[in-house]
């Protein structure tokens, strides 16, 4: 960097899964909802510092694609901020572009959050996700960034400020994710979401109040008071009536990929206690299971059985219960 690494500002956002909106078709007039959680194994994670003449640069080829958009973010920042200073921005690791773990919002959050702390600014994070237009749809991604855990938000304002934090619910600790990745195929964005979004009919009134029922009675119980069970079963349906509705316009199955999709149809089937699904518009699947001894089983008995095509990447992860990470140099030395 232009400047000493011990005068930088070091951010690392974790991903998270997308597990479902509770009312995409606003049945009692606010729209979307949203459950999700917070993992460890995939994280996001800028340095920033000061500079002679403004940079953005990265590390590794993922971030190279995101540089241009990184660079929006500072300018957007600037302007509601009034503060010009010339930074380096570094983008360290970035997570898979439109991969069904949030990217786009923990990218801006990242870059916000490290912006905001070089300059001593005390704004929260959904003001700086609104500023740079996040959280149109979830703040799953959002809340999570703060907080970790199970996340359960009440959709977006209707002046677009992002949705409010219903429940937030430590996982327990034992927990596994079984993570399934198709790196051949990306899930729906921008425009093309928002296409997809509005081709879709209405949501029955009687299958988002479903939802939310699951949600209320066996996601947040069975995660509180750590039975799996109930939480899985809850997990399970959610995604199983989303599946559904979502099927036409993802070819007509309930998983963006094909592949992902046959892998947790085996599981839903093998009697293996497991919540299984896809985060967002996938590509990406999980299946959650209650110990690392059986997400290795898992993994063990699905690539024994032929199951892991081509192009498919597993890995087991923890849930995270806390959120970003801030590592303030100027600070640590100050206090030195």
């Amino acid at each position: 960097m232009d400047t000493e690494r011990h005068d930088t500002v070091t951010l690392r956002a974790p991903a998270r899964l997308h597990l479902g909106f509770l009312d995409p078709s606003a049945s009692l007039g606010r729209r979307f909802g949203s459950v999700g959680l917070v993992i460890e194994g995939f994280e996001t994670e800028v340095e920033l510092g000061a500079a002679v003449v403004d940079r953005v640069t990265a590390d590794t080829p993922e971030g190279d694609a995101q540089m241009e958009r990184a660079s929006a973010y500072l300018r957007t920042l600037r302007e509601h901020s009034g503060r010009l200073d010339t930074l380096h921005l570094r983008l360290l690791r970035v997570l898979p572009a439109h991969g069904g773990f949030g990217s786009g919002t923990q990218l801006a959050l990242t870059i916000a959050r490290a912006f905001a702390q070089w300059h001593r600014l005390d704004v929260g994070t959904p003001t700086l996700a609104h500023w740079l237009g996040r959280g149109q749809r979830s703040g799953i991604g959002i809340h999570g960034f703060d907080l970790g855990g199970l996340i359960v938000d009440g959709g977006p304002a209707a002046d677009g400020r992002p949705a409010p934090l219903l429940s937030r619910i430590a996982l327990p600790e034992e927990w596994r994710i079984l993570v399934v990745q198709d790196e051949r195929k990306q899930g729906l964005a921008g425009n093309d979401e928002k296409g997809a979004m509005a081709a879709l009919g209405a949501m029955p009134a009687a299958r988002s109040a479903e939802i939310c029922h699951e949600v209320l009675m066996r996601v947040l119980p069975g995660a509180a008071s750590a039975e799996f069970g109930i939480f899985a079963r809850g997990i399970t349906h959610i995604q199983q009536l989303l599946g559904a509705y979502f099927a036409p316009v993802q070819n007509g199955r309930a998983y963006t990929s094909g592949a992902v999709g046959r892998l947790m149809d085996w599981i839903g089937a093998s009697g293996h206690e497991a919540a299984i699904g896809q985060s967002s518009w996938g590509p990406t699947g999980f299946a959650i299971v209650e110990s690392q001894a059986r997400a290795e089983a898992l993994e063990r008995t699905v690539r024994a059985a032929g199951l892991v095509e081509p192009g498919l990447a597993l890995r087991i992860v923890a849930p995270r219960n806390h959120g970003a990470q801030v590592i303030d140099r100027r600070a640590m030395r100050r206090v030195r």
